[in-house]
């Protein structure tokens, strides 16, 4: 399938989802929704095993096109616009059986900083910043930003970074525990293709269940939390992967997972 607004290339089982509008700093809009939902489909039909979503140029993701007129341009009306576009990305993101990888290569603003705190894992660029750019326009944290920013560093930072709407550079998101890793900008889709590639060379079923089980836990109770771990470990234990590792280990070999 082709693209207009992204860009989907498929190798050693680990899509990479390119946002490809680098004139507008990859800003968002209903056609870059709709192909990104597309492309997603597109990679796990076509066996992948792990997603890398970065930006083209020096941006991630600006955030919504604001100056865009027309077709792409933004409602009177937000919420449609939220239910149809912002909310189905960050939910599939989430409910995804393979891991996210985020390239964080420049600025991620507004939604495009939702999007960049999604991955599982998280590369940014040191030159990088982050930044819940809502309330400097007269808006609020959407596209899952305010969950995903308040389980990380907790109320007092995700209110200072929404309601100053000021830069937060790379280092500092890393110390404030908000993304994986920092790294020079020119390794940053090196790193985070080589972090892709192992997992997609990982026990799939597993990871996919980690990912949702550790997302659970951050609003169950113990119980509850004990339960799914005890449903996913029953799940896992009747896979070909975990079969396949008990065969390696007596055999004093590395395990082959092919995620079955």
């Amino acid at each position: 399938m082709s693209y207009e607004t992204i860009r989907l290339e498929l190798a050693e089982n680990v899509a990479t989802l390119t946002l490809n509008r680098p004139d507008r700093l990859n800003a968002l809009t209903p056609q870059l929704f709709a192909e990104t939902m597309a492309a997603i489909d597109e990679a796990v039909t076509n066996g992948a095993r792990a997603l890398i979503l970065t930006g083209e140029g020096r941006a991630f993701c600006s955030g919504a096109d604001l100056t865009a007129r027309g077709e792409t341009g933004l409602p009177e009306d937000l919420g449609p616009i939220v239910d149809e576009c912002y909310n189905p990305l960050a939910l599939k993101l989430a409910n995804l059986d393979i891991p996210v990888v985020t390239a964080i290569n420049g600025l991620a603003a507004g939604a495009g900083c939702s999007y960049a705190l999604s991955g599982d894992i998280s590369v940014m660029a040191r030159s990088a910043y982050l930044l819940l750019a809502f309330v400097n326009i007269g808006l609020v944290p959407d596209g899952g930003a305010s969950w995903m920013v308040a389980k990380a560093v907790g109320r007092v930072k995700a209110l200072e970074m929404a309601l100053l709407g000021e830069r937060l550079m790379a280092e500092d998101a890393l110390a404030a525990g908000l993304v994986t890793r920092v790294v020079d900008d020119e390794k940053v889709l090196e790193e985070a293709t080589a972090i892709a590639r192992k997992l997609a060379a990982g026990p799939t079923q597993a990871i996919g269940r980690i990912r949702k089980q550790i997302a659970a836990a951050l609003t169950a109770t113990l119980p509850e939390t004990l339960q799914i771990e005890r449903d996913n470990q029953s799940a896992s234990g009747k896979t070909e992967d975990f079969k396949e590792s008990i065969a390696a280990f007596a055999e004093k070999r590395p395990p082959v997972f092919k995620g079955r």
